[in-house]
């Protein structure tokens, strides 16, 4: 009699989780971001204001909710370097994603056609470079890339240039960090999509006397187009926030919205703007993840 509503209760708990889940490492952290963007910087510690004082009672709660404002979203929308920012994040983003694109599906495309027994070795060989910091691998390009460096000579030993070329601090470098880094991003979804592809489809199209060029175009490519939109997300949304790599491998005249964010908290100390920063690109993003989310569980759906 009492084992039935134990186990409504423990199948409650376990879809209560990811809630859980939610609601501690998003909604939580989220609310508090989003209550610092409404603060005014202080002089104080933190460096804002106003502060919640729960032992004020629901007058404190009154003056609290008074005090706060949009000040730093009006200064987001005044100053021009913050939309500069945004839109130059977002032109690296999507460059970025449709050249990873252009070389991903290659990649996917060979890994998922080549034999059963060497396509764990080479999705591995995907892989590999996550065995490394992060951090290293794009210092690892400051070398590559620097004048004196590895493709300079190079290009020189080939005949290719006769002078160094200037690589390091300009958008090349960045592209060039943003396409080794996140590749494996874009190549793996491709190649999950590619291989669960039916033969038989590609086998029918033959027999019919369909080239390999029409059957690629409309068979495998639009049966690998989920794939390709799940890689192009994963690639895109961190890509306009990310920070290292237009730092480290950019030049001044590049400064991504990232890199405004890291300046307004930490060398500005102006936590209210560097939390509305967030907040709006955070709001830019939501329609990409939310469709990211979509697809995610359309294929969930589609595989059952």
């Amino acid at each position: 009699m009492t084992r039935e509503p134990d186990k409504r209760w423990n199948a409650r708990g376990i879809v209560l989780l990811p809630y859980l889940w939610l609601v501690v490492f998003f909604l939580a952290p989220f609310a508090i971001v989003l209550k610092i963007s409404l603060s005014q910087t202080a002089l104080a510690q933190p460096p804002y204001l106003p502060i919640f004082d729960i032992a004020a009672g629901w007058a404190g709660v009154i003056e609290f909710g008074k005090a706060l404002s949009l000040e730093s979203y009006k200064l987001l929308s005044s100053d021009p370097i913050y939309l500069l920012s945004y839109l130059k994040s977002l032109q690296v983003a999507a460059i970025s994603t449709i050249i990873l694109l252009a070389i991903g599906y290659p990649f996917a495309y060979g890994i998922a056609r080549a034999p059963r027994s060497l396509q764990p070795l080479l999705v591995m060989a995907v892989v590999l470079p996550f065995w490394t910091s992060f951090l290293i691998r794009v210092y690892a390009w400051i070398n590559i890339l620097q004048r004196d460096g590895l493709l300079n000579n190079m290009l020189m030993k080939l005949h290719i240039i006769d002078a160094p070329a200037t690589w390091l601090s300009s958008d090349t470098a960045i592209y060039i960090g943003m396409i080794y880094s996140y590749l494996p991003f874009m190549v793996l979804p491709l190649y999950a999509a590619l291989e669960k592809m039916d033969d038989s489809l590609l086998e029918a199209a033959a027999d019919l006397g369909c080239p390999r060029w029409k059957t690629f175009w409309l068979v495998t490519l639009p049966l690998s187009a989920r794939g390709a939109a799940a890689g192009a997300l994963l690639c895109f949304i961190p890509i306009v926030g990310e920070f290292v790599i237009p730092d480290l491998l950019g030049g001044s005249e590049t400064l991504m919205i990232g890199q405004t964010l890291w300046t307004e908290f930490f060398s500005n100390r102006d936590w209210p703007v560097a939390s509305a920063i967030a907040i709006t690109l955070l709001v830019l993003l939501l329609g990409p993840i939310l469709f990211y989310e979509r697809l995610q569980q359309g294929s969930l759906e589609g595989g059952r």
